[in-house]
C-alpha cells in the first residue's frame, strides 16, 4: 500500500512538472509597447533574436504610435515602453507610471518629397522647406495619430511660425495611421511626409519619392527606454522587464544597435553613454 501511495506521489509530481513547463516557460517573457518605427526599419527584427539568445526572455511588442504606446503602457498593458516623444516621455515619468528613462539611441526625420520637389524645397533648412510648402500649398501627408513623428511634425511647423491648425487646408492631409502608410500615401499623392530616416531606408514602396531636406539638427530623433511601475501595477514584470532595459543600455546591446544596417547604412546611433532622465 505505501508503495502504491509512492508512486501515485511520484507520478503526480511528475505531471506537475511537465504540466507547469509550459507555464513556467511563457512566464519568461514581456510585453513592449513601442513606436513604430522600432518595427517598420526591421530593428527589432534584428535586435530581439540576439537578445532572446542572450537571456531567454521572449519580447512581444505592442508597435503604435508614441502616444498610443504610452496610454498602453498607462493601461498597464506593457512591461517596458521604448519610445521616441521626450516631452511625452518625462511627462509619463511625472504622472508616475515609469520606473526612470534612459537614452537608448538617436537617428534623425527627414523631409520626403516628389522627386522632382514640385515646390523647391531641397536642402538643409526644415523651416523654410515647410513655409514654402505652406506658402504654396503644396500636398503635404500627416501621420495624424499622436505617434513620435507627428509630434515632432507639429513642433516644426511651430518653430517655422506657422499654427498649422489654422493653416491647414485641402493641401494637408491627416491620415491617423502610420509611418508605412503616410510614406504610401505620399507617394500617392505626390506629397511631402515627414519620416524618420530608419523607416525611410528599409521602406521599399519609394517610387518617385526622395529626400528633401536632411541635416537639420532641429531633425534630430532621440529613443528612450522605461520600465513601467511595477508599484502602481504590480502585474508588471520587473526583473524581466529591467534585464531587457539594462541590456539596450549595455555594451553588447548598444553594439547591436549599432550593427544593424540595410545595404550598408547604418539605422540607428547609440547613445545610452550620454545618460537618461
Amino acid at each position: 500500500m505505501m508503495s502504491r501511495l509512492l508512486s501515485l506521489a511520484l507520478m503526480g509530481m511528475l505531471c506537475a512538472i511537465v504540466h507547469g513547463a509550459p507555464a513556467s516557460a511563457a512566464d519568461r517573457s514581456i510585453v513592449v509597447a513601442s513606436t513604430t518605427s522600432t518595427q517598420d526599419s526591421g530593428l527589432f527584427g534584428y535586435l530581439l533574436p540576439i537578445f532572446m539568445a542572450r537571456t531567454g526572455i521572449e519580447v512581444k511588442v505592442v508597435a503604435q504610435g508614441t502616444g498610443q504606446a504610452l496610454d498602453t503602457a498607462r493601461r498597464g498593458d506593457a512591461d517596458v515602453v521604448f519610445v521616441h516623444a521626450k516631452a511625452q516621455e518625462e511627462k509619463f515619468l511625472a504622472e508616475g507610471f515609469g520606473v526612470k528613462r534612459y537614452d537608448v539611441m538617436y537617428n534623425d526625420f527627414v523631409l520626403i518629397g516628389p522627386n522632382g520637389d514640385p515646390a523647391g524645397v531641397k536642402g538643409k533648412d526644415i523651416a523654410s522647406a515647410l513655409k514654402t510648402i505652406q506658402e504654396k500649398a503644396a500636398p503635404f501627408v500627416s501621420r495624424g495619430d499622436r505617434s513620435g513623428t507627428h509630434e515632432a511634425e507639429l513642433a516644426l511647423w511651430k518653430q517655422a511660425g506657422i499654427d498649422i491648425a489654422a493653416a491647414k487646408g485641402a493641401w494637408y492631409r491627416e491620415i491617423g495611421q502610420g509611418m508605412g502608410a503616410a510614406l504610401n500615401t505620399a507617394n500617392a499623392m505626390n506629397a511631402y511626409v515627414l519620416s524618420d530616416r530608419g523607416t525611410w531606408i528599409s521602406f521599399k514602396n519609394k517610387g518617385d519619392l526622395a529626400i528633401a531636406v536632411e541635416g537639420d539638427t532641429r531633425l534630430f530623433n532621440q529613443y528612450g527606454v522605461m520600465l513601467v511601475n511595477p508599484e502602481k501595477f504590480p502585474h508588471v514584470k520587473k526583473d524581466l522587464g529591467q534585464t531587457f532595459v539594462d541590456w539596450l543600455v549595455s555594451k553588447e546591446g548598444q553594439d547591436a544597435i549599432a550593427g544593424y544596417k540595410i545595404g550598408g547604412r547604418q539605422l540607428f546611433f547609440p547613445d545610452a553613454a550620454n545618460g537618461g532622465g
